[in-house]
């Protein structure tokens, strides 16, 4: 699943070709994504719109017109690209988006869990956006301001790490990197955490999600970018799918557990 690197990714590559651009057109194939696109929604407020900013707001990219904002979840499995509008449609393209000089922007996503909605300005106050936490990149985002969150709760730092409602957009591989550079066993109870370690955390997760921008992103099966390059933070992953791999400090095994329904790696001898 794309996650904040990956979306801030495509958000500036985006954010190159259209801002200061006129939508000319939307056209929705197939409107049942994870919620039903709002197709005369966005052809009544979009359409004949120019784009201000593409900013991101935890996994959700946001085309910003002067009105309100396009909403784009990648869901699990969704992509954008550029094509040219008289493109043959892949079969899993669902929407796209029309700039003027030509630019079309698709859609596409084979599993159809992603959205594609139109929030009326202030795009904060959308029912999708309005409870999200923190940005992990923001200023707000401290030592403190985790310890606080943490002491109350009995679930695993790892899963406090991806619960949108306190921090935004650090999905399973982040979560993942961001504990083992911190330390921090990723199922131990987040109210066991001491003030100083949350701020190990904090440190941690801005520094792994800082360098996977820097290098376009994760791609683990299928993610690439607008223009259609691939991620590279993939080939510093130190746990992320590395079961048994030797630990890059200490070379004992690295192990691999489910919580929350999802794989989660750590080393036994680094991390408690």
């Amino acid at each position: 699943m794309p996650e904040l690197p990956e979306v801030e990714t495509v958000c500036r590559g985006i954010a190159a070709r259209i801002v200061g651009r006129q939508i000319c057109a939307i056209e929705v194939r197939r409107a049942d994504l994870r919620w039903p696109v709002p197709v005369v929604e966005l052809q009544n407020k979009a359409v004949g719109a120019v784009v201000e900013a593409v900013r991101r707001r935890g996994k959700y990219a946001l085309i910003v017109c002067t009105n309100g904002c396009v909403g784009i979840h990648l869901g699990m499995s969704g992509s954008l690209r550029w094509v040219a509008p008289t493109d043959d449609w892949l079969k899993h393209d669902h929407a796209v988006l029309a700039f003027a000089d030509s630019l079309a922007l698709r859609f596409h996503d084979p599993r159809r869990f992603g959205a594609l909605f139109w929030a009326d300005s202030p795009c904060a106050t959308h029912p999708l956006l309005t409870n999200l936490g923190v940005e992990p990149l923001a200023e707000a985002f401290q030592g403190d301001f985790l310890f606080e969150h943490a002491r109350l709760r009995k679930t695993n730092i790892k899963n406090l790490l991806m619960d949108a409602r306190i921090v935004v957009g650090v999905g399973n591989i982040y979560a993942n990197e961001a504990l083992f550079l911190a330390g921090i066993h990723p199922l131990r109870p987040a109210n066991t955490l001491a003030r100083s370690a949350c701020q190990r955390l904090v440190s941690a997760t801005r520094e792994i999600l800082a360098a996977a921008i820097d290098r376009g992103g994760t791609t683990i099966r299928n993610f690439r970018n607008s223009d259609g390059n691939l991620g590279y933070f993939q080939m510093d992953l130190r746990v992320y799918h590395k079961q048994g791999s030797p630990c890059s400090t200490c070379n004992t095994p690295i192990q691999m557990v489910r919580s929350g329904g999802r794989s989660t790696f750590f080393c036994p001898v680094c991390q408690h």
